[in-house]
């Protein structure tokens, strides 16, 4: 089971419509395909990945930190 995309853009992210090609690149990568996304800094590329791995319920995205020092 996925989630709407459009509804994940608007209740995560706060806009009401894709930019360009966003919402297509989108369904195309949901739909199990690779996409090769070339936008100018600032033309929504990241969300072109993050949306896809947000809509599957199965999937989680994280990121790990360094450890930090707390020996001051």
């Amino acid at each position: 089971m996925t989630a709407d995309p459009l509804q994940i853009l608007k209740t995560v992210y706060g806009y009401d419509t894709f930019r360009g090609r966003q919402g297509d690149i989108i369904q195309h990568v949901m739909a199990g395909n690779n996409a090769f996304v070339l936008m100018p800094t600032g033309g929504g590329k990241s969300l072109c990945y993050q949306i896809p791995a947000l809509a599957r319920t199965a999937t989680s995205v994280g990121a790990k930190s360094p450890p930090q020092n707390t020996n001051s």
